[in-house]
């Protein structure tokens, strides 16, 4: 993987952690930890969340 390319939201591990520890897939480069062209033009996506604020992926 090139170092340029590098999803800086989730260090290139595809995954995201929240406060609480659950584990999901990176929205910036969904979840393949490389950020490209294809993800900037990708609209942005509203998560579903519990009534605890914990995403529902």
């Amino acid at each position: 993987m090139n170092r340029e390319n590098t999803c800086k939201a989730c260090e290139g591990t595809g995954m995201l952690a929240d406060d609480e520890g659950w584990q999901y897939s990176c929205s910036v480069c969904d979840g393949d930890g490389e950020y490209s062209e294809s993800d900037a033009s990708r609209p942005a996506r509203v998560r579903s969340v519990d009534e605890n604020n914990r995403l529902l992926d």
